[in-house]
């Protein structure tokens, strides 16, 4: 794994150890990416609970309890959906806070509101309500992948160092 990638799992594991965070993933276009990363550091089992990869819609619904509304209304890549996404990985684990990702990695897939690149996140702390964010990544496939995961990790650091 990419140095870049440890150092930053590593200093998440820092923060959520310190903090007795325990850590849930909800995941779409990054495909468990982001949990791979948490989970390639050593003593992880101690701060990451679980990962959900819903990549299909009827997953989100399913795993995650994301209202069918939501989608219709506002589309698998929204933020509202991400919040949803956060908000279901808390409710469904015993986790105290969580990221989402939902995006458009292309090469295809995407439309002149929602181009490829376009990648939706949330964060949560139990208690709390959400926080959304919608991001343009630039690249290919991969290289929005890994800019959508390495964004989801820095924001969830970001929240576990807000917890005294």
């Amino acid at each position: 794994m990419e140095a870049d990638l440890v150092a930053l799992s590593e200093a998440v594991g820092q923060a959520c150890r310190q903090r007795r965070l325990l850590v849930a993933t909800a995941e779409s276009c990054t495909g468990g990416w982001a949990a791979q990363v948490i989970t390639h550091t050593a003593g992880s089992s101690g701060w990451f609970e679980r990962g959900f990869v819903t990549y299909a819609n009827a997953a989100k619904v399913a795993m995650l309890g994301v209202r069918a509304e939501t989608l219709e209304k506002y589309g698998a890549v929204s933020t509202e959906t991400a919040i949803e996404m956060a908000a279901g990985a808390l409710e469904n684990s015993n986790a105290l806070i969580s990221l989402a990702i939902t995006g458009v990695a292309g090469p295809t897939g995407g439309s002149p509101d929602k181009p490829v690149g376009t990648v939706c996140f949330a964060w949560c702390m139990r208690g709390q309500s959400p926080a959304g964010e919608r991001c343009q990544f630039e690249g290919d496939r991969e290289a929005i992948r890994r800019q959508s995961v390495v964004h989801a990790l820095h924001g969830l650091l970001r929240l576990a160092n807000t917890v005294p």
